[in-house]
């Protein structure tokens, strides 16, 4: 029992210390994996930091003892659930954004379409949430931070996409003689446009169908 208490005490101190993680090698009670987890433990240590958040608190300053003390757990309980700040300030931002809607996996077009319309929705949030934007502010300011985001969350969308858009190939709903990345990026690219480097442009709800009904009628004047 006393070696136990000895192993929590030492990731107390860890996580006293900005983005120190706990000792390669530590026995852990509660392990990451293959043991469910506390729902209401995970919801109280997101909402303290968006509570954190929203009263002017900075991401870089927020360290795992402040969390957890707002959170009413211990720092170990932070621990078990997330390797770093990283890691648990990329989950704060996926549960204030909307949910990825599912996509068959089958479907091409559909699928496409499917989600544009989720990056549109995103757009949304994030406009309507000043919270959200300051949170992505920060986070192209902290080079760590915004990579996990990047490797955990856009980079799957973005494969997500590219398959969608290589299975409406096969299907004979878009040419098969251009380059895939660049036909993805065509579909992307409206749509990351208003929703990132252009907040004032409108995002209507028929924009995915414009968008898609645009590229496939072409840009070039019809022939008389």
């Amino acid at each position: 029992m006393q070696g136990q208490q000895g192993q929590d005490g030492e990731r107390d101190r860890c996580g006293a210390r900005d983005g120190c993680e706990p000792p390669v090698g530590a026995a852990d009670p509660e392990p990451r994996r293959g043991r469910p987890r506390s729902a209401a433990a995970e919801r109280a240590i997101l909402d303290a930091v968006i509570a954190l958040l929203e009263a002017g608190e900075p991401l870089a300053g927020l360290s795992i003892e402040r969390i957890a003390r707002t959170a009413g757990v211990g720092k170990a309980t932070i621990y078990r659930r997330w390797s770093g700040k990283e890691e648990l300030f990329v989950d704060v931002v996926r549960d204030m954004e909307p949910t990825d809607p599912p996509v068959s996996g089958t479907a091409g077009l559909a699928d496409v379409r499917v989600m544009l319309e989720s990056m549109r929705t995103r757009g949304l949030a994030q406009r309507s949430s000043v919270l959200l934007v300051n949170i992505f502010a920060q986070m192209k300011s902290h080079p760590k931070l915004w990579e996990e985001y990047f490797g955990t969350v856009i980079a799957p969308r973005r494969v997500a996409m590219l398959e969608a858009v290589r299975r409406a190939v096969a299907a004979g709903e878009l040419r098969d003689d251009l380059d895939v990345e660049l036909m993805d990026d065509l579909l992307v690219g409206p749509m990351l446009v208003r929703t990132v480097h252009r907040p004032d442009a409108p995002l209507p709800e028929d924009l995915v169908d414009r968008v898609i009904a645009a590229l496939l009628g072409g840009l070039a004047p019809g022939r008389v």
